[in-house]
């Protein structure tokens, strides 16, 4: 854990999280891209950052658990992602590579969600906001940890990310929950 850093909910541990989403990641690479991807160490984190011309891709959750999940990358990997998935080349990232993340964020996160159902609940997703810039932060003003699993794919480093909290303690936060800043 990063110095700093709040305790993560004793409720839903950030190594039990991180196996769900290792085993959710996998599966969608594998069999809607054809894509191998390795996992790294899990990591908690404070925020979602990116550096460079990078996508990042969001979806809320919501039920008796709140937070959200997503699934951040570089555009060039996005643009690799994009092609296998809807068979075309792509030079630069348009609203094609976009949606393709927004949509391989959604299969993920709604397969890990699935997966969590018998701990956590039912929990219904938002639809995804995909963000494509420089150098920007994306954080909760509620404090809550992320859990990021890293994974290698094709020589590049895309993570997956996940913070839940309660929904009784998340309602007694600050709202909204998340603040996007960039330079």
């Amino acid at each position: 854990m990063h110095e700093g850093c709040p305790i993560a909910s004793p409720y839903f541990p950030p190594a039990e999280i991180a196996a769900l989403v290792i085993e959710n990641t996998e599966k969608v690479f594998s069999v809607m891209l054809g894509m191998n991807v390795a996992p790294q160490p899990m990591q908690v984190q404070m925020s979602v950052e990116a550096d460079g011309n990078s996508i990042v891709s969001i979806l809320g959750f919501a039920g008796a658990w709140s937070g959200a999940g997503c699934v951040s990358c570089s555009s060039e990997l996005a643009r690799k992602i994009a092609a296998s998935m809807l068979m075309a080349e792509y030079d630069s990232v348009d609203d094609d590579v976009l949606d393709a993340i927004g949509e391989i964020t959604n299969m993920v996160i709604g397969n890990f969600k699935d997966a969590a159902a018998p701990m956590l609940g039912h929990l219904g997703l938002s639809t995804p906001t995909v963000i494509f810039g420089r150098n920007f932060r994306a954080r909760n003003l509620n404090g809550q940890i992320w859990t990021a699993v890293p994974f290698e794919c094709d020589g590049e480093i895309f993570e997956v990310k996940v913070c839940l909290v309660p929904t009784n303690e998340a309602s007694s936060t600050t709202q909204p929950s998340l603040v996007v800043s960039g330079s």
